[in-house]
């Protein structure tokens, strides 16, 4: 049927091929957005406007725009015509707009033949609070005060506990809740709730929970920032009496000392401060603040723990109401633009099964980020105890000897079926032991409370999918779930190691899983969440650490590794790059200066910067750990390097030539001490490791004369191991895009198409369902992590074929390049660039190459088809001109602009 679909449009397209590029423009413009969240922005002087735009012509562009900006029916600023191509970021440049205000803007545009559109459909934006003032008086309410002796910051490591504290109680605040009712007079045009809640927080209305987020507002440094969320609650208030109720639980902010903990520390007691903003039809305002006249009480959750996991007592949701007591909070408050976390999808139980132990345990089928929601009956003041693990022992109990112990508890209040979901904890899990209680349909003799239902649900960061990905081969489609997976779960309000034993941010898999993140998730706001978290944890001497936020310090490389924090420098730039949206660079420019005057501290006398742990997690001898096959200083000199190439590049952008001079002449430098260590005489690097090969081939280091045998020494070194891989967190991407930019991308197929060595296919056979933390896929490290990835980048832009040019910035150029390896003979990739949905579909089938691509308006491609036959080529049908086409080796090159396009040509391996 797909197949007959497809006949059937080839024809139609070839009847309208005449037509295409001479039809009527016809442009609209559509996916109106603003560089920040659309509720609650509080940073306007850097306000850009984007948009998309529909054309009916291939090759269209933009030749002007004209955007007009209003609040309640007022036009607050027209641009008028501009003549410009720009339709990504545009700045506004009105006067300043107010807080707590509703916008709405509108933008039409010019072709380069004169056409023009009809005005967009107008898209909204409201404002959040831009200073302290703004919160018109709310306070910071608590239900407990601070205690000075349970303030640690930084946190404690957890095997330096006992040394530091003893055995004493640390951080038991109780958790609250918090009621205030409150009369609408009027009928209600609007209403904003303007609400931090620390360490987490649920809002809800006349007892509806207000949104469906999850562990509102996103970890920050505590001591230096805070975030609050903006809520439109318009249609949760009533004409008449309200009430607001508010739940908090600790989160990072306190972590107390129950059960697991990774490291110990508090910032103070859970505490709430919020602004409910009444705007009356009449245009009045009313302000509901917190304050002294609120009621405080202890909530039924009597215990949780961002590590340890959540009880909740039914029996106590009717605890004493008090007066609310007035607190503080002396960090900065943000906004949160950051995508919240939310419930991603649920999850069925797929087998239930007793253990030897006697314990029922559910087994979900799938290792994921989340939560359960559990129905379930019982006499009151029963507990239930629910243990999730990834991972099973030989006596099939739950295995959290690698995740850290957690559980959940639930006591019932008895009567009819209750169901409960925990509200400020989450866990990585697989498997859930029930303890104390029996599923409904299996026997129960000792009237032990049931289960009636329990569901998985998974937890992650709400950012928008963007990019798709399907191929002939089943091991690669296998692999791109078994990634996706682990991205998810680790994608929170950072971007987690690991979502049990430590969820920490830490920092090299920011930067290099970044592309492969970006191919699937519009990731643009949580990386600028990301670096106010580097910056609000840089050191006074300028270096980034490990981690970000950072909350414990950590030992020696665990502490500063130049691969981790830099990307403090790099993120910003990978950007820039993939948006166009440079304000990063901007904003952090002098701290990221300061960041690589650090790292030149680090020199030794020979000009190389040699700590840390290097090539982390590579396959050699050992254990994995620290680098084994790869000296630090071969890491850490060629991130050095190249963090100093993009300061350059960075200075340039800004204006700022001194610097630009200065980075250069650094570079060159680095470049010639690298290469004196480092290069030995036979033209491999260090000990011919897979990872020193490629890194320095990629950063730039190799001199140009070397660049073919450092090249044929990395692919000797992975075919004479069979076609397995060694490299680590850190070499691997460097690998798998060297690989394919020197043209071996057989050889990246080769090495990720075995199940019988450590890697993909390993984990896979192994029993895998989200990445590993080790190849060997251990069961005595994390089962659900993130950071060897890189193979998904290769995906999208190697088989996929979907990547930008070298200059491109925004994806304004796609290049369109499949990369025909011997297990693959389709792929259909997908990517939403910031001008519009990039598509590339390509098979061989009978000697005949075919490719059909969608390129968005207002950005081109350069498109390399398989073939030195130009003459051959054609487009829906049509011959391609020969003027139109460029034979470069065994490939045709074709330049084309916006548009859909078909094209065939022969092919032979």
């Amino acid at each position: 049927m797909k197949s007959a679909i497809k006949t059937l449009f080839a024809i139609v397209s070839f009847m309208l091929m005449p037509y295409m590029t001479s039809a009527q423009e016809n442009p609209s413009t559509y996916n109106l957005r603003i560089n920040n969240t659309s509720l609650g922005s509080d940073n306007t002087e850097h306000l850009c406007f984007s948009w998309n735009i529909n054309s009916e012509k291939r090759g269209f562009n933009q030749k002007a725009y004209q955007i007009e900006l209003s609040s309640n029916n007022k036009v607050i600023w027209n641009s008028g015509r501009i003549n410009s191509s720009e339709s990504i970021l545009v700045p506004y440049n009105g006067p300043q707009l107010n807080p707590a205000t509703q916008y709405t803007w509108k933008v039409k545009i010019w072709s380069a033949n004169g056409e023009t559109s009809e005005w967009s459909q107008p898209s909204n934006f409201t404002t959040g609070l831009f200073t302290d003032k703004d919160w018109a008086g709310a306070k910071w309410i608590a239900l407990q005060k601070d205690r000075k002796d349970w303030y640690v910051v930084p946190g404690i490591h957890s095997p330096l506990v006992k040394k530091h504290i003893n055995d004493k109680d640390f951080g038991t605040y109780l958790l609250p809740k918090f009621k205030h009712s409150f009369t609408a007079t009027k009928k209600i045009s609007r209403a904003l709730a303007f609400i931090c809640g620390l360490g987490q927080f649920e809002l809800c209305i006349n007892g509806k929970k207000i949104s469906d987020d999850f562990l509102d507002p996103g970890w920050t440094k505590y001591d230096k920032k805070a975030l609050y969320v903006t809520f439109d609650v318009t249609k949760d208030i009533k004409e008449g009496d309200n009430e607001i109720g508010i739940s908090l639980g600790n989160g990072f902010y306190n972590i107390p000392r129950r059960g697991y903990f990774k490291w110990l520390g508090s910032f103070g007691a859970p505490k709430v401060r919020m602004l409910l903003r009444l705007e009356y039809e009449d245009g009045k305002v009313k302000d509901i603040i917190t304050d002294n006249t609120w009621k405080a009480a202890q909530s039924a959750i009597t215990q949780s723990g961002i590590y340890s996991g959540e009880n909740y007592d039914a029996t106590k949701e009717n605890m004493p109401w008090q007066k609310a007591i007035i607190t503080s909070y002396t960090g900065l408050l943000e906004s949160q633009k950051n995508p919240p976390v939310k419930v991603h999808e649920e999850i069925a139980v797929n087998r239930i099964f007793k253990n030897v132990k006697g314990n029922w345990v559910y087994d979900l089928g799938q290792n994921f980020s989340g939560i359960i929601r559990v129905k379930l009956r019982g006499k009151r003041g029963k507990t239930v105890t629910f243990r999730p693990a990834e991972l099973l022992n030989p006596d099939s109990t739950v295995n959290q000897s690698a995740t850290g112990k957690y559980a959940l508890s639930y006591t019932l209040k008895g009567g009819t079926t209750e169901e409960w979901s925990p509200r400020f904890s989450y866990y990585g899990f697989r498997y859930v032991q029930l303890e104390d209680a029996v599923p409904q349909d299996k026997t129960n003799p000792d009237s032990l409370p049931t289960i009636e239902n329990l569901v998985g649900l998974h937890t992650c960061s709400s950012a928008s999918e963007v990019g798709t990905f399907n191929c002939s081969n089943r091991l690669f489609n296998r692999t791109f779930e078994l990634i996706d997976w682990a991205v998810r779960s680790n994608m929170q309000s950072l971007l987690t190691d690991c979502p049990h034993r430590e969820k920490l941010g830490w920092l090299e898999e920011a930067h290099l899983m970044q592309y492969s993140m970006q191919y699937r998730y519009d990731l643009q706001m949580l990386y600028h969440k990301i670096m106010g978290d580097m910056e609000d944890s840089q050191t006074p001497n300028g270096n980034i650490p490990t981690i970000a936020p950072e909350y414990v310090h950590f030992d020696s490389g665990f502490e500063d590794t130049p691969e981790w924090g830099s990307a403090f420098i790099i993120c910003p730039w990978y950007i820039y790059k993939w948006y166009g949206d440079k304000n990063l660079l901007v904003r952090y420019y002098g701290s990221m200066k300061r960041m690589l005057t650090y790292l030149s501290s680090k020199e030794d006398k020979d000009g190389i910067v040699a700590y840390g742990l290097g090539d982390w997690f590579d396959i050699g001898p050992e254990r994995p750990g620290v680098a084994q096959l790869t000296s630090n200083g071969v890491t850490a000199t060629a991130i050095y390097y190249y963090d100093t190439k993009i300061m350059a590049e960075t200075a340039l952008l800004l204006n700022k030539h001194n610097d630009y001079t200065y980075y250069n002449e650094k570079a060159e430098k680095i470049k010639l001490a690298f290469n004196k260590r480092y290069l030995n005489s036979d033209g491999c690097y260090d000990r011919n490791s897979q990872t020193a090969n490629a890194m320095a081939v990629y950063m730039g280091l190799v001199p140009e004369d070397k660049k073919d045998i450092v090249m044929k020494h990395l692919v000797a070194d992975i075919q004479s191991r069979g076609n397995s891989l060694t490299a680590g967190d850190v070499g691997y991407r460097y690998v798998v895009q060297t690989l394919k930019d020197n043209g071996y991308s057989q050889v990246i197929n080769d090495m990720n198409s075995r199940y019988d060595v450590p890697g993909y296919g390993w984990q896979l056979s192994h029993g895998a369902t989200a990445l590993t933390e080790s190849w060997q896929a251990y069961g005595f490290v994390s089962n659900n992590h993130l950071m060897l990835g890189h193979l998904q980048e290769w995906f999208f832009n190697g088989i996929g074929g979907i990547s930008q040019t070298d200059n491109s910035i925004a994806w304004k150029e796609v290049c369109i390049n499949p990369q025909i390896v011997s297990s693959v003979n389709n792929a259909t990739t997908s990517f939403i660039s910031p001008y519009g949905k990039i598509t590339c579909e390509w098979k061989i089938t009978d000697n005949k190459y075919t490719l059909e691509i969608n390129i968005p308006a207002n950005s081109k491609a350069v498109v390399h088809l398989p073939t030195t036959e130009a003459d051959k080529i054609t487009d829906y049908g049509i011959s391609v001109s020969k003027a139109e086409t460029k034979v470069i080796g065994n490939e045709t090159i074709i330049n084309v602009g916006s548009g859909h396009y078909y094209f065939e040509c022969p092919y032979s391996k």
